[in-house]
């Protein structure tokens, strides 16, 4: 490495730096944030930092902590200083993944905690079956009480840098009415008794090492000269202490992140990590980068007028040297498979001006909400990947759902039977399921037929007979209610007599709730084929439909997954409310959910490149019926003179215009504590144009775009009682050609179809 006294005034990897980038890379001593906005290069930034502290030997590899996120993160960052510095990187042990580090210390130290150091890091199914040893032990109702739950809760717990111990009776309530932290000491003494730990033990271990051997501490914090943290608005609160108290001692800290992208709570990130950095280090210097290499300025204002309505963040105001490009446009269609249609029209042309499919994403908040996009696609021959999960048909609780309706509608059909003779779990293990096949071979008949044949034997063993005799019996019943049973209403009663809905509602984590999300969009599909054997068919062309892997395609993918990512052209679809922003994650975490919806809000617009599209239906098929929407709040919050409105609907833009301001406060309802914003008030009045003076135009103009002829019923009038099997029981307010605004006694003013009420 060079000498610093001869280090060139402009050594290589300072050159093309702006000056806020170059001052992050030269500001080594003391605690450094760096605000890094979305496009901002700060990924330049953080590897010419550390090659900036090797180059001029502040430090040695060895005496420098660089933490990423993912393991491809630090591929990254290495390969990177080592072009700058060459040789030097190769002695980095220090650089890699919270997880990866906290292996590393605690395989030294692994006897302090009862561990040897040759300790194995179990996966999650050997997690999920000891906790389920430890379930059935405690002699607790595991359909009840499923281990998936209690292994989320854990997890919870060791991201929060909880002990058993330190776990008290409120927390403990969450699992088996209290039996939480006597199950979480069980399974930590367990993991114990087998030298083995799992993933949050990696850190928790060391955490607790921390605190109590304070040799150990001392050890790290000499050793550690710098460290330096990427993606710090994504760490948990086990990850944030353990830093803390590593960096105590020397104080030479950079941690390099962008509160308003922190999007990830739902696995224990917390934004206030990021925010309280100087009040964890005081004399800390800010410094902020600003400048976007990414999105033109139309885009950039768009996102930023939107971040902008959130009261917790710490502020910066993103600036590009691009030319202006094309204003943000915001789009209202009629109901979701409009929106699929346009979407493929306006990818077809791009493409016909020469853009690469590579070069354009759709993003939804959803991952139900890819399957009417599938589907289009399918029909005109767009090619698409899904990125972040499996294509819609492809997931496991579908293709389970779609075995279950194939058995009914094919008894023949041996490979679906035996994908859901034991799903969801009913006492058949791999042996009874062999004695099937075994008679299914020796009679040449169906699985299906064999095992109505093997109940007439002691073949199995008494529980297993009778749990497949009900098996059995409910796919005899489900075939004879296929010949009455509209298909999808069939799918639903399968799914809920199945036991399958149930056991995913017992999970009670946000990965089952998504899951059983895309059970009601397949069900939703099916209405669209006239029947069951139609849909199969249909189902059967999408699976087989692969274009050649290296074409290019389309990209879809949820907005969580698009994070880090760019596209020149982006589609964000479904901005309504209760869909974007999640009715869920505000019921479930109120205003702090609304700021964390807005911080993807953000992110999603600033995944695009030259052109963004905004899209809303104002009307979605929920649950099987049509429900009317409201453009989301973030489409209100957006500047005006940088998006273009347009609308496939008649007088569609006064129609989304007269919700607004119609609808003073038309989420207090909605869920309680969700709140609003800063700025909410501004956003609807004179600062996004929504005016009750317009109100009267409005209405007008949106009764011809929501009443397309249909004539209204005669038995209803305003004033008049009704009953809304949603909503319950309401006073009509307003009648528009066969749409009615209700107020409901409980969930407010509501603007539903006729024939979705009767008189009350």
């Amino acid at each position: 490495m060079t000498d610093p006294a001869q280090l060139p005034a402009d050594p290589p990897y300072l050159r093309g730096l702006n000056p806020e980038q170059r001052d992050a890379v030269l500001t080594t001593e003391g605690p450094v944030l760096v605000l890094a906005g979305a496009g901002t290069g700060k990924t330049a930034a953080l590897t010419a930092r550390l090659a900036h502290l090797l180059y001029t030997r502040r430090a040695w590899p060895s005496e420098i902590l660089a933490v990423t996120f993912t393991n491809k993160a630090a591929r990254e960052m290495r390969e990177r200083v080592g072009r700058l510095v060459g040789e030097a990187v190769e002695g980095m042990p220090w650089l890699g993944t919270f997880h990866a580090i906290g292996a590393k210390m605690l395989r030294r130290h692994a006897e302090l905690v009862g561990l040897q150091s040759n300790f194995t890091i179990i996966d999650t199914d050997d997690q999920l079956r000891l906790l389920k040893q430890l379930i059935v032990a405690a002699d607790i109702d595991e359909k009840r009480f499923p281990a998936r739950s209690l292994a989320g809760l854990i997890d919870q717990w060791k991201n929060k840098g909880l002990t058993p111990e330190q776990i008290d009776a409120g927390e403990a309530e969450r699992y088996a009415n209290g039996r939480g932290q006597e199950l979480y000491a069980q399974y930590q003494a367990r993991l114990k008794a087998v030298n083995a730990c799992d993933f949050g033990d990696l850190l928790l271990h060391m955490l607790v090492l921390f605190r109590t051997e304070r040799e150990v501490l001392e050890l790290y914090q000499q050793r550690f000269r710098y460290i330096m943290v990427d993606e710090y608005q994504d760490t948990n609160s086990v990850q944030y202490l353990w830093l803390r108290l590593l960096a105590q001692e020397r104080k030479n800290i950079a941690c390099v992140g962008d509160d308003d992208q922190s999007i990830y709570s739902w696995r224990g990130a917390q934004v206030e990590n990021i925010l309280r950095f100087e009040r964890d280090f005081p004399g800390a210097k800010i410094i902020r980068l600003e400048q976007n290499y990414r999105s033109t300025p139309h885009i950039l204002a768009a996102a930023s007028g939107v971040i902008a309505h959130n009261g917790g963040r710490l502020g910066k105001e993103l600036w590009t040297e691009l030319d202006q490009g094309e204003k943000v446009r915001v789009l209202g269609v009629w109901d979701g498979p409009e929106e699929a249609r346009r979407v493929g029209e306006e990818i077809e042309s791009v493409q016909r001006r020469g853009q690469s499919l590579d070069d354009v994403a759709i993003l939804v908040r959803a991952q139900h909400q890819t399957r009417e996009f599938e589907d289009r696609f399918i029909a005109i021959g767009l090619p698409y990947k899904i990125i972040g999960g499996f294509r819609f048909y492809e997931r496991a609780e579908i293709r389970d759902a779609l075995a279950y309706l194939r058995v009914v509608h094919q008894p023949a059909d041996d490979l679906a039977f035996e994908r859901i003779v034991n799903v969801p779990k009913r006492g058949l293990g791999d042996k009874a399921v062999a004695r099937i096949h075994q008679l299914a071979r020796g009679i040449d008949a169906p699985l299906s037929t064999a095992a109505a044949r093997i109940l007439d034997t002691d073949e199995l063993t008494g529980a297993a007979r009778k749990s497949l005799g009900r098996f059995v019996g409910d796919i005899a019943r489900w075939r004879d209610m296929a010949n009455e049973l509209p298909h999808p209403e069939l799918a639903r009663q399968i799914l809920d007599e199945s036991g399958y809905t149930a056991a995913l509602q017992a999970e009670k984590s946000a990965e089952a709730a998504g899951r059983l999300e895309n059970l009601t969009e397949l069900v939703r599909a099916m209405e669209e084929y006239e029947s069951l054997e139609a849909f199969l068919e249909h189902v059967s062309l999408v699976m087989d439909n692969d274009a050649a892997k290296d074409a290019p395609k389309v990209t879809i993918m949820t907005i969580h997954a698009a994070k880090g990512l760019e596209f020149d052209t982006v589609f964000l679809a479904g901005w309504e409310e209760g869909l974007f922003p999640s009715q869920r994650a505000m019921d479930e975490g109120g205003t702090a959910s609304l700021e964390e919806e807005r911080r993807l809000a953000y992110v999603a617009i600033t995944r695009a490149r030259r052109r963004a599209t905004i899209l809303h239906a104002a009307n979605r098929r929920i649950y099987g019926q049509w429900t009317s929407s409201l453009p989301s709040r973030f489409v209100g919050e957006l500047p005006q003179e940088h998006i273009e409105t347009e609308t496939s609907m008649t007088g569609g833009e006064s129609l989304w215009r007269a919700n607004w301001s119609e609808h003073a406060d038309p989420f207090a309802n909605l869920a309680r504590g969700s709140g609003r914003g800063p700025g909410w008030q501004r956003a609807a009045s004179a600062g996004s144009g929504f005016t009750t003076t317009a109100q009267p135009r409005v209405i007008e103009a949106r009764a011809s775009a929501v009443t397309l002829g249909a004539k209204p019923r005669a038995d209803l009038a305003v004033g008049q009682r009704v009953f809304h099997q949603k909503f319950g029981y309401g006073a009509i307010a307003e009648i528009e050609g066969n749409k009615l605004e209700i107020d409901f006694e409980h969930a407010g003013r509501k603007r539903v179809m006729d024939s979705f009420v009767t008189a009350g």
